[in-house]
C-alpha cells in the first residue's frame, strides 16, 4: 500500500506541475486568442480605397542551408529567386531569417562551418545585384554559429560574406511617405557557438535583453514594428521578464528554425499573450518556401508561398480576421474603406482578377498601378459576423492562383489559432523539458529508495503481473551491487559531466545535464534535458527493467542457458532482443559523439562509452551471480510455487 501510495503521489505532483506548466505558458486551447486595447493614435483614415499610396511590400525567406555537400539545386534556385523572383515582386526589403548556409560535415553528423558555403552564397547576392534593387537584411542562424570560438574568430564567416556583416542584433528602419516602419532582428545565436546538436535553442542574456529594450523604444514613434530573427521564442532561453515581453509592442515577429517540424506542421503561425503575432515561414532547405507580407494603410497582411508557382497573390483588404492585431492596426479602417485591395504578380501579365463574397461574384478586378489590383466594395454590406472572400487570378499565359480567407468588419469577433501549432510556438520547451527530465528522475529514485527500505514481500495468493514486478523491484533494491549502479547512473545523469572534449575545435569543456562549460564560458543547459530524457526513457530506465526481469528470472531458480530452455520463447527472447536494440542505440550514441565532439569526448565519457562498457559486465554479474545471494527471494518463490 505504501508503495501505490507513494507513487500516486508523485503522478499526481508530476501531471499537477506539466498542467501548470502548460496552462502559464499555452493557456487553454478553446479561448479566443487575448488581445491589447487599441492605441489612441490608431485613426479610421486614411482608409484602403482606389489611391496608390499608402502601402509597401517585403519578403522573408528562411533556411536557406547552402550546402558544399548536399542539393546543389538549393543555391540554383536562390540564385533564380534573386534574380526573377525579386525582379517581378520588387520588395521594398528582404529578410533572410538565418540558417544561410548547413555548416555539416560531409556525413551530415558533425558541424563546422565552410567558407565555400559562404562564398556561395555571397556570390549569389552578388552576381545577382540584389542589393541594389532591394534592402536585404540577412541574420545568423544556429547553423551559422556552429562551432564558433567567438565573434572575432576566423571561422565567424558571416561577418565577412553576408550582407549586414555585423553581429548582433540591429534596429532597421524602412521611411515612406506615409510614416515610417521599424525592423528589429532579433540575434540570439551563442557565443561562442558550440557544435550541433547543443545549439539548437538560442541564448540571449541580461546584457542583449537590455539592448533589444532600447531598440524596442526606438520603434515606439514607428507606425509600426516588426521583429524578425531565427529562433521561435519557444526556442530561445531568455531571462525575465522574457523576449516575448520585450517584443510586446510589435505587429508581428517573423521567424524560421523549425522547418514547419519536417512538413508535419505547415503553418505554424500564433499570437503571443500581448498580441504579437508569431509567424514561422517554411524552409528554403527542401521545400523552397518563402513569404510575402504587407503594410496597406497600416493594415498588416502576408502569404506563405512556393518559389516558382505563380502568379503570386495577396489580398491586403480585408485582411484576414485570424491576424487582426486590434492594439497595433487601425481595423476601423476595414469599415471605412472604398475598395477591396489585391497585389498580384506573375512572370506573365495578369490577364484578369475575380473576386467572390461568401459565394456571390462581385466582379473583376481592375487595375491601378504596378501589382495593384482593386474593386469597389461596401464592407457595412458584411457589418455582421464573419464572411468568406475568394480571389481567382489569371495570368496571360493561363495559369491560375487563388486566394481566399475569413474577415469580418465587426469587432469583438475572434478566431483561434490552431492549438497544436499554439502548443509548439508558444510553450517554453527548455522548461518543459527541464521538468519532465527531473520529474522522471524523482521517480525513478523514488521508486527505488522506497523499494529498499520497505519490508521483504510476503506472497499469499498466485502473483500477477504487478505482484511480479513490485516482487522484481524488491530483489533489485536489495542486492546491494544493483541497487547502488542504478542509484548512481542516476543520480551521475543529472550531476556528472556527460563527456569531457572538445565542445568547438581547439576549445575543451565540459557537457553536464544542466549546460556547457567551455573556453571560461557557460552556456545555458536547454537541448542537454531533453538529451538527458532520451537517455533514461531509452537506456537508463530500460536497463533498470530488464535487470528486475533478469533477476526475478534468477528467483525462479533459472540460468541463462536454463531460461532459454523452458520452452516459453514467446516470452524471453523478445525481452532480451529489445535490450539488444536499445544497446545498440547506446552504442550509435558513442558513434555519434565522436562524430560531433571528437574521438576525446568518447574516451571521457561516463554516460555514453563507459555505461555502454559496463552494461555487459553488470548483465553477466546478473546471471552468474551465486544463487545463495536470493536467499529469502527463491525460499519464497518456490514455497508459493510448491503449494
Amino acid at each position: 500500500m505504501a508503495v501505490v501510495l507513494a507513487v500516486r503521489v508523485v503522478a499526481g505532483l508530476a501531471a499537477a506541475a506539466l498542467a501548470a506548466l502548460l496552462l502559464e505558458h499555452y493557456g487553454l486551447a478553446s479561448r479566443p486568442s487575448p488581445r491589447p486595447q487599441p492605441r489612441g493614435h490608431l485613426r479610421a483614415h486614411p482608409a484602403p480605397g482606389p489611391e496608390e499610396g499608402n502601402i509597401f511590400w517585403g519578403l522573408q525567406i528562411s533556411d536557406i542551408h547552402l550546402s558544399r555537400f548536399r542539393d546543389r539545386g538549393r543555391a540554383v534556385d536562390l540564385e533564380k529567386f534573386c534574380s526573377e523572383t525579386i525582379d517581378i515582386i520588387q520588395p521594398a526589403l528582404v529578410l533572410a531569417t538565418g540558417d544561410l548556409t548547413d555548416a555539416k560535415t560531409k556525413e551530415q553528423l558533425g558541424s563546422r562551418q565552410h567558407e565555400i558555403e559562404w562564398q556561395t552564397y555571397q556570390g549569389i547576392l552578388k552576381k545577382t545585384r540584389v542589393m541594389e534593387k532591394t534592402k536585404w537584411l540577412d541574420i545568423k542562424g544556429n547553423h551559422d554559429a556552429y562551432n564558433i570560438p567567438s565573434l572575432e574568430s576566423i571561422s565567424n564567416y558571416y561577418r565577412k560574406y553576408s550582407a549586414v556583416r555585423k553581429d548582433g542584433s540591429f534596429h532597421y528602419v524602412h521611411r515612406t511617405p506615409f510614416g515610417n516602419y521599424s525592423f528589429i532582428s532579433l540575434d540570439a545565436t551563442p557565443n561562442p557557438g558550440p557544435k550541433r546538436p547543443y545549439n539548437f535553442f538560442g541564448i540571449v542574456n541580461e546584457e542583449q535583453m537590455n539592448e533589444l529594450l532600447l531598440l524596442a523604444k526606438e520603434s515606439n514613434q514607428s507606425n509600426h514594428t516588426i521583429w524578425f530573427g531565427h529562433y521561435t521564442t519557444s526556442t530561445i532561453l531568455s531571462p525575465s521578464p522574457g523576449i516575448r515581453t520585450i517584443m510586446s509592442s510589435a505587429t508581428a515577429y517573423l521567424c524560421g528554425h523549425l522547418h514547419t517540424l519536417g512538413g508535419l506542421m505547415p503553418v505554424l503561425h500564433t499570437r503571443h499573450l500581448h498580441g504579437t503575432l508569431e509567424l514561422e515561414v517554411g524552409d528554403w532547405k527542401d521545400n523552397r518556401r518563402y513569404r510575402i507580407f504587407a503594410f496597406d494603410h497600416d493594415l498588416f497582411s502576408f502569404a506563405d508561398l512556393t518559389f516558382g508557382k505563380w502568379p503570386v497573390v495577396l489580398i491586403t483588404n480585408p485582411k484576414p480576421l485570424l491576424y487582426t492585431c486590434a492594439g497595433h492596426e487601425p481595423l476601423e479602417r476595414l469599415l471605412h474603406s472604398t475598395h477591396i485591395r489585391i497585389l498580384a504578380f506573375s512572370v506573365s501579365s495578369i490577364a484578369f482578377i475575380t473576386v467572390k463574397i461568401d459565394g456571390v461574384n462581385l466582379g473583376h478586378a481592375t487595375h491601378l498601378s504596378g501589382p495593384i489590383f482593386i474593386l469597389k466594395w461596401n464592407p457595412r454590406t458584411y457589418s455582421n459576423g464573419t464572411h468568406d472572400i475568394e480571389v481567382t487570378v489569371q495570368d496571360s499565359a493561363g495559369r491560375i492562383k487563388r486566394a481566399h480567407h475569413t474577415f469580418s468588419v465587426q469587432e469583438n469577433i475572434h478566431l483561434a489559432f490552431d492549438p497544436l501549432a499554439s502548443f509548439v510556438l508558444l510553450t517554453d520547451h527548455c522548461l518543459l523539458g527541464r521538468v519532465l527530465f527531473v520529474l522522471i528522475v524523482l521517480i525513478q529514485l523514488a521508486i527505488l529508495i522506497t523499494y529498499r527500505y520497505l519490508a521483504y514481500p510476503e506472497l499469499k495468493e498466485p502473483p500477477g503481473f504487478m505482484k511480479l514486478t513490485s516482487f522484481s523491484l524488491h530483489v533489485l533494491s536489495k542486492i546491494n551491487t544493483f541497487y547502488y549502479f542504478v542509484l548512481l547512473l542516476t543520480v551521475y545523469t543529472v550531476l556528472g559531466p556527460w563527456f569531457f572534449g572538445e565542445i568547438i575545435d581547439g576549445k575543451l569543456g565540459y557537457c553536464f545535464s544542466f549546460g556547457m562549460f567551455v573556453d571560461g564560458h557557460f552556456l545555458q543547459g536547454s537541448l542537454t534535458f531533453i538529451s538527458g530524457i532520451l537517455q533514461l526513457v531509452f537506456f537508463n530506465i530500460p536497463l533498470m527493467a530488464y535487470l528486475c526481469w533478469s533477476l526475478l528470472q534468477r528467483c525462479f531458480g533459472h540460468s541463462l542457458r536454463s531460461h532459454l530452455h523452458q520452452g516459453k520463447y514467446l516470452k524471453t527472447v523478445p525481452v532480451h532482443l529489445l535490450m539488444l536494440l536499445l544497446y545498440i542505440w547506446q552504442v550509435y550514441s558513442c558513434y555519434f559523439l565522436q562524430v560531433t565532439y571528437g574521438t576525446l569526448a568518447v574516451f571521457f565519457s561516463p554516460l555514453r562509452t563507459w555505461l555502454t562498457l559496463l552494461t555487459p559486465v553488470l548483465v553477466r554479474r546478473v546471471w552468474t551471480l551465486n544463487s545463495a545471494a536470493f536467499g529469502t527471494f527463491m525460499v519464497q518463490l518456490k514455497s508459493h510455487l510448491s503449494s
